[in-house]
């Protein structure tokens, strides 16, 4: 029997398992996936956990069940390509024929002293219920600041603020604008919602050190009850330990079959893959597609294009609270309650066909 081993039950090694179960994945082969908790969690839906305006329940999914699908709970610690071995904290050495890498990311500190020890994260289902027992345990007045206006950033604190309007939420953007990247439309509709519900956007901010009670930045310091980071995100540590190329964001360099340059059974979905666009679940998701095609090629010995079709993102979308949205898709902007109606929309639509 071949052994196809998944390493991380996100969004890429999901798509995996459903485009091979049930009815896809040859007779002799069987999967064995490797997570730490569980469940496959809905990692960006992180944020309304940390706000206290979803439930622990409502951000995860039951992995499919199949008795050629073998799921084994462990913390992964090292992977040696040269002997085919995964290596696991518990439960030793796991080997494989061929393996797909999706251990997704962790928050990136950009070396600011101070801000790993005292700042909360969303980047795990673990940090992000500490991140909501600190949040929504704290006193009326609180002071809370949110490192970073990405996306997460902006979903973080519009549904905060829902969840909690006693407290005093400042954002700190390090651009002149939110969302500089996308149509300013967007940028004035966000900016205008956090104006009208009274969170304060500091922009072109420079956070330089983190104190218990306290951020700074450069030289003007803001007094914090609590500060959640979420100004930047690296590969998983096992990926960035590993002795491959990688490029400038430590993300492992693949060929354009989506495997190690010169292993062909070693593939990696998702936030430590080097792709033309930046880390999503949309982007694992399409990806794991194609990994997909390849790998039923090559069990099937039959000849690989020379090249995939490109990767398409249909769009991004956000929320702001639970009423009120916006989005870019189709080269379209789109704000308001049709925004935030579309991003439910898919979340119950991958709920429906994952859970």
């Amino acid at each position: 029997m071949r052994h196809l081993v998944l390493l991380g039950g996100g969004y890429g090694n999901m798509r995996v398992l459903l485009r091979l179960l049930p009815n896809h994945l040859p007779d002799d082969v069987t999967i064995t996936l490797v997570d730490k908790v569980p469940y496959h969690c809905l990692k960006t839906e992180y944020y309304a956990l940390a706000a206290g305006t979803a439930s622990d329940h409502e951000v995860r999914v039951s992995f499919p069940e199949h008795e050629k699908l073998n799921i084994i709970y462990d913390e992964i610690t090292a992977i040696h390509l040269d002997r085919k071995e995964v290596e696991l904290k518990a439960k030793g050495a796991l080997a494989y024929d061929d393996l797909v890498i999706g251990l997704g990311c962790e928050d990136k500190y950009h070396g600011v002293p101070g801000a790993e020890e005292y700042t909360y994260s969303i980047q795990s289902i673990q940090k992000s219920r500490a991140t909501y027992e600190k949040l929504n345990n704290m006193p009326a007045g609180s002071k809370v600041g949110i490192v970073g206006a990405g996306l997460s950033g902006i979903e973080l604190a519009s549904e905060l603020r829902e969840s909690r309007p006693d407290l005093d939420i400042k954002l700190f953007d390090r651009g002149p604008r939110i969302l500089k990247d996308f149509p300013q439309r967007l940028s004035r509709y966000i900016e205008k919602w956090f104006t009208d519900h009274g969170v304060e956007v500091v922009r072109d901010a420079n956070i330089t050190r983190v104190e218990p009670d306290r951020i700074y930045n450069r030289e003007d310091e803001y007094k914090m009850d609590a500060v959640v980071w979420t100004a930047g995100i690296q590969p998983s540590l096992v990926v960035r330990q590993m002795n491959v190329e990688k490029d400038r964001s430590d993300r492992v360099v693949l060929t354009p079959h989506h495997n190690l340059p010169g292993n062909e059974h070693v593939y990696v979905v998702g936030d430590c893959a080097s792709l033309p666009h930046a880390p999503s679940a949309q982007l694992a998701e399409e990806q794991a597609e194609q990994i997909v095609d390849v790998l039923q090629k090559r069990w099937r010995n039959e000849p690989l294009p020379e090249k995939l079709p490109e990767m398409k993102l249909k769009g991004v979308l956000g929320s702001l609270g639970k009423k009120q949205g916006f989005g870019f898709v189709a080269d379209r902007a789109i704000t308001g309650r049709v925004a935030r109606f579309l991003k439910s929309g898919v979340l119950w639509m991958y709920k429906y066909h994952n859970g």
